[in-house]
């Protein structure tokens, strides 16, 4: 038994019935542990243990309570147990060149904004790259990690949705969630399965079309807060760049235009949002 009736177990075998199972099904295992340090290290683990790591597509693992997990540049991804979803898959993607691999986590930040207005009725947005953001607060975010190249493109993709933690269960004061936010829906067994059906339709449409998927620049376009506003990018190695975020271009860089006039186009910087300009 728990004894939080507010924050009950993920239900597994509702997850499995409702998500995999038929070929048509939009992912073929899932699993639910208690407690691991990291979910995308225990796929990454698998994939490289695997004699036949392409039998492992659209494999899913979830847990209750993350101990060791890791954001975008090795930052600690955690939070109370049972509060959160915590969660990564395995896609293997014949068809989708390398080159386009870097759209593959802002697919994701579509696919979760997609999900969170439509089940629980936030306005969540995107912060360039991947950051789902409600009201300016992180809300949620995405960790994609390559495991092979060849002969088809194999990645680990991280997802952790911050669902019912409190204000002091936050990892930092930028963060929010979703009962803080006055969510219509807190119920993680509905949120992911939402998720997880936003995901596997946006993933199927882009491989289907080989990365070349052109609604997903102009739904990333529409979802993303960062653009029009004036930011802070600090690039790998310190270096800062100011300007405004004009657009992203076709290999998901940021385009920001600096006070000299120059477009820049960004794919790894630390962005900060300054203030909305005209």
């Amino acid at each position: 038994m728990y004894s939080d009736l507010s924050r009950p177990p993920l239900d597994e075998k509702g997850l499995r019935r409702s998500l995999t199972g038929p070929a048509s099904a939009p992912w073929s295992h899932l699993d639910v542990v208690a407690e691991t340090g990291s979910t995308n290290a225990d796929l990454m683990a698998l994939i490289a243990a695997s004699d036949q790591p392409d039998s492992l597509d659209r494999t899913v693992l979830l847990t209750e309570s993350q101990l060791h997990g890791r954001g975008r540049h090795g930052r600690d991804f955690g939070g109370a147990p049972q509060a959160q979803i915590t969660m990564s898959v395995i896609l293997r993607l014949p068809g989708v060149p390398v080159a386009a691999l870097g759209w593959l986590p802002l697919l994701t930040g579509v696919a979760m904004v997609d999900a969170l207005r439509e089940v629980a009725e936030v306005e969540a947005e995107l912060k360039w790259p991947n950051d789902v953001m409600i009201k300016g607060r992180k809300v949620a975010g995405i960790l994609a990690e390559a495991a092979a190249t060849t002969p088809a493109p194999i990645v680990v993709l991280g997802v952790g949705i911050n669902v019912t933690l409190t204000e002091d269960e936050l990892p930092v004061p930028t963060a929010t969630s979703l009962r803080l936010e006055g969510a219509e829906c807190t119920d993680r067994n509905t949120l992911v399965r939402a998720t997880l059906r936003a995901l596997a339709t946006r993933v199927h449409r882009w491989q289907g079309l080989r990365g070349n998927y052109p609604e997903l620049a102009q739904d990333y376009r529409e979802y993303c807060g960062t653009l029009g506003l004036s930011v802070r990018a600090v690039l790998p190695g310190g270096k800062e760049l100011l300007g405004i975020a004009r657009d992203i271009d076709h290999e998901g860089r940021l385009q920001i235009e600096t006070d000299a006039g120059e477009l820049i186009a960004v794919s790894a910087a630390d962005v900060t949002h300054l203030r909305p300009t005209d």
